[in-house]
């Protein structure tokens, strides 16, 4: 899949959870490269701004959209990478604040 299709296929996604990509496509395009490497790497799309283990059960909670992204979404207007973002967000009334990791220390550290 190139960087191109899956922006195209996140971007339904996105709509249809009520969520959108984050407007700076440029920035986008870096996430999602990263995204299909991981994929390429370890055979699912683990966050690429986190340190994936390999083990799929034990990265289940950062494959793309993680487990996360829900509530730093509805707290701060995007996810922790800022490729998920709200409407609000996207279009500058929400702060644009860097979202703290909520992923347990335990599972940063496999």
């Amino acid at each position: 899949m190139t960087p191109e299709k899956l922006y195209d296929l996140l971007a339904g996604y996105a709509e249809s959870q009520g969520r959108r990509l984050n407007k700076d496509k440029p920035f986008v395009m870096d996430i999602l490269r990263g995204l299909l490497t991981n994929e390429s790497r370890y055979g699912y799309r683990s966050c690429p701004c986190r340190l994936a283990s390999g083990i799929k059960e034990a990265d289940k909670d950062i494959i793309c959209p993680c487990l996360y992204c829900n509530p730093d979404i509805e707290e701060f207007g995007s996810c922790y990478c800022a490729l998920y973002v709200s409407e609000a967000w996207n279009e500058g009334r929400v702060e644009h604040r860097q979202v703290p990791e909520r992923r347990p220390i335990e599972k940063r550290q496999l």
